[in-house]
C-alpha cells in the first residue's frame, strides 16, 4: 500500500533527502532508497509499505529478547520487508535485504489480533521497524489505547526528530548494539555508531523499558578491547540496562565460525564486572540464562530456552531482599 512518507527534504528539481534515518538517502525520480521501501515520486516522499507484513506470528516475549519486560507472557510480532543496514550477517536477510510476499494488515485489524493467546500486545521485530514509521505511528496509538503494550525490536538506526513523537507510543524497546567500533559498523553493517549510541541515550532517559543485544562474531567484535567498548558504554548510560550476549552462527554473506562457548562466557564475566543483568542467548550453558538480585545474588527468574519461571520476585522486588529488581511485571 503505498503511502505519503514522513521526513523529506525537496532538494532541486525532482530530487529529494529522506530524513527519516542517518543513510539520509538523496533520490532522484523513481530512486528508491537503501531501506527499499522510501522513493521519490514526482519530488514527494513514498513508501510502499505501509501494513504490508511479511509475517504475524505469537511469541514469548523472551524472544524479542526481553528479560525484565512482562517475564512469562506472550506478545503478537509482525515486520515488514526491509532494513535501513545492509549487515552481512543478518539471520533474516530473505525478508530485509529482499522482498518476501507480503499481507496487509490495516491498524485496526492489528489492534484486534493483539490480544490472541494470552498476548500483551505487539512487537514490531523480524526485520527494522523504523522503516514501518508511518504503520507504527498509526498503529501504536490505537493499541495503547486498547491496553495493549508496544514493542521495538530495533537497529536503532532513526534520526533524533522522528524517534522524539516515536517513544511517545511505546512500551519497550531492544536495541541491537552491533559494536563499538566505527569501521566495524561501516564495513559489516553498512551504517554509522554514533547515531545508534544516540538513539539508546535516548531511549535509556524516557519512560521506555530499554534492553539492549550484542552478537559476538569471531574475529569481528568480540575481542577482549571490544566487548570491554562495549560494557563501558552502556555502564555509563546506565549499569541497569540489560545486556543480551549473543552467539554468532553463519548467515547471509558473512562465512566464519560460529562463537565459540569460550568467547561467551569470557564475554560475560567482563560484562558482569559493571552490569547488573547480562544474559547469554543463542547458545546453551550453565550460566547466563537467569536473572539473579543484583543486592543480594538470590534467582529471581529462572529460564530454560524460553521456558521462563518467577522464582524469587515479589512483584517488581526481590523476594529475598526487598531490593529493586528493574522488572516489569
Amino acid at each position: 500500500m503505498l503511502k505519503e512518507a514522513a521526513f523529506s527534504r525537496k532538494m532541486t528539481d525532482y530530487k529529494l533527502q529522506c530524513l527519516l534515518c542517518p543513510a539520509e538517502c538523496k533520490l532522484a525520480e523513481d530512486q528508491v532508497g537503501i531501506c527499499g521501501c522510501r522513493f521519490n515520486r514526482q519530488g514527494i516522499l513514498y513508501t510502499d509499505n505501509y501494513g504490508e507484513a511479511v509475517t504475524l506470528a505469537v511469541d514469548p516475549i523472551e524472544k524479542k529478547p526481553l528479560y525484565h519486560f512482562y517475564p512469562t507472557t506472550n506478545i503478537v510480532s509482525t515486520g515488514a520487508n526491509g532494513c535501513n543496514l545492509g549487515c552481512l550477517h543478518c539471520q533474516n536477510w530473505t525478508i530485509s535485504q529482499s522482498k518476501a510476499h507480503t499481507t496487509y494488515i490495516e491498524p485496526t485489524t492489528l489492534v484486534k489480533a493483539a490480544g490472541g493467546q494470552g498476548s500483551i500486545g505487539v512487537a514490531f521485530t523480524y526485520t527494522e521497524p523504523m522503516i514501518w514509521y508511518e504503520y507504527i505511528m498509526d498503529a501504536a496509538p490505537l493499541l495503547r489505547r486498547a491496553g495493549y503494550k508496544v514493542v521495538l525490536v530495533t537497529n536503532g538506526y532513526i534520526n533524533p526528530e522522528p524517534l522524539a513523537p516515536l517513544l511517545e507510543h511505546v512500551d519497550a524497546a531492544n536495541i541491537d548494539l552491533k559494536g563499538m567500533r566505527p569501521e566495524f559498523y561501516k564495513k559489516v553493517c553498512k551504517g554509522k555508531l554514533e547515531p545508534v549510541l544516540d538513539t539508546i541515550r535516548t531511549v535509556a532517559a524516557s519512560p521506555v523499558h530499554l534492553e539492549l543485544t550484542n552478537l559476538l562474531i569471531p574475529g569481528k567484535n568480540d575481542s577482549d578491547d571490544d566487548i570491554t567498548a562495549l560494557v563501558d558504554f552502556i555502564a555509563s548510560v546506565s549499569d541497569g540496562i540489560p545486556l543480551h550476549l549473543s552467539a554468532y552462527h553463519p548467515q547471509y554473506r558473512l562465512k566464519v565460525e560460529s562463537t565459540p562457548a569460550d568467547t561467551m562466557l569470557r564475554a560475560l564475566a567482563i560484562a558482569r564486572r559493571k552490569l547488573k543483568y547480562v544474559f547469554l542467548g543463542n547458545v546453551t550453558l550453565d550460566d547466563g540464562s537467569d536473572s539473579n538480585c543484583p543486592n543480594c545474588g538470590h534467582t529471581l527468574i529462572r529460564r530454560y530456552g524460553y521456558h521462563t519461571e518467577i522464582v524469587g520476585l515479589d512483584g517488581a522486588s526481590c523476594a529475598n531482599c526487598g531490593g529493586a529488581t528493574g522488572v516489569i511485571r
